[in-house]
């Protein structure tokens, strides 16, 4: 699927997320691609996103022209957080999150493809 090519391993991505109190967060991070057909990302230094995740577990991913909409589970031992620290040598891995792609919008085409 094309718009999966944009959230491929090494790919900046914007991450954008809403704690229950309302006030938008977005941050920029490296993606570490797809794994059991869910996108991977490191949390090296996001604390403000963690905390909101915590509070609220939906998630909005922007890459290139593309938009998913998704829900997230975090962890910080296990499969998924060894495949982050494996990642990002040199980095302090504090979690990995997961995230389950809900919906896909193509900005460009301004639909859902997903």
């Amino acid at each position: 699927m094309k718009w999966k090519n944009n959230f491929r391993e090494g790919k900046k991505l914007i991450l954008s997320t809403c704690p229950k109190s309302g006030k938008p967060n977005a941050n920029i991070v490296v993606c570490l691609g797809f794994i059991d057909n869910k996108l991977l990302v490191a949390d090296c230094q996001i604390k403000t996103t963690i905390k909101n995740l915590k509070e609220n577990p939906r998630i909005c991913v922007v890459s290139g022209y593309f938009r998913l909409l998704g829900r997230v589970r975090i962890y910080s031992s296990g499969k998924y957080f060894d495949i982050c620290v494996k990642k990002n040598k040199g980095y302090k891995v504090k979690h990995a999150i997961l995230i389950s792609v809900k919906e896909v919008f193509d900005l460009e085409k301004v639909k859902k493809i997903l």
